[in-house]
């Protein structure tokens, strides 16, 4: 192989590379693995302007990371492939493993959330669907919908409070969102605690839990 084959090929791969170098596209990643989202709902969910969404939605498109497509005055952003959101769960997970800041910051989160193993994956998989535990997806109903853990019930944070009624007392309540970096798992956890509920959350998320090779669900 000639030195400049190997260079192009080295450049290709960096061009992914270069896509995830900013924590803003990073975050637009990790909001498309919860499924398809406009361009206007990506602004508002990472905190930004549209047309700043729409500059790192270029880069992360022309790294084929992401595909659009047009719907009226609309355009709908999804992942390329559930790979996709696998190499977002895997890049923040080796950060977590090798950077000490990162871990630090983590465990600000009510003490952190629960980091899962294959072991401990596989638990909470026999738990719910016997029962023994309720796992609760607090994200909006339309990333619910798009994929979810199994035997998950969806009651977003927003209803939370005033459908608190439908969750037993007497079971403990496995709260889970976007992943280690979302705060609506946190929040709910609060929530739950103060009002006498055994709750905890975990790190994991769709993306997660597709990386470990476990199975999601869909709606119908």
């Amino acid at each position: 192989m000639s030195r400049t084959t190997k260079d192009l090929l080295y450049e290709q791969v960096a061009r992914v590379g270069k896509a995830l170098a900013s924590p803003k596209r990073l975050e637009l990643l990790e909001l498309l693995a919860q499924g398809e989202k406009t361009v206007e709902v990506l602004a508002r969910e990472a905190d930004i302007g549209i047309k700043l969404a729409s500059a790192h939605l270029r880069v992360l498109k022309e790294a084929r990371l992401v595909v659009t497509q047009r719907d009226g005055r609309f355009i709908g952003c999804r992942l390329s492939g559930e790979d996709v959101a696998s190499l977002w769960a895997n890049l923040h997970e080796v950060a977590t493993e090798h950077l000490v800041e990162l871990r630090l910051a983590l465990q600000q989160l009510v003490s952190g959330p629960e980091r899962l193993t294959g072991q401990t994956r596989a638990a909470l998989l026999r738990k719910a669907a016997s029962g023994e535990v309720v796992v609760l997806d607090v994200r909006p109903e339309a990333e619910f919908q798009s994929a979810h853990l199994p035997h998950a019930r969806s009651i977003p944070l927003s209803e939370l409070k005033r459908r608190l009624g439908e969750l037993p007392m007497e079971k403990e309540i496995v709260a889970y969102c976007r992943g280690p970096f979302c705060m609506m798992s946190t929040e709910a956890v609060e929530l739950l605690r103060k009002r006498g509920y055994r709750a905890t959350k975990i790190g994991d998320g769709v993306a997660e839990w597709g990386a470990s090779g476990l199975p999601l669900e869909r709606a119908a």
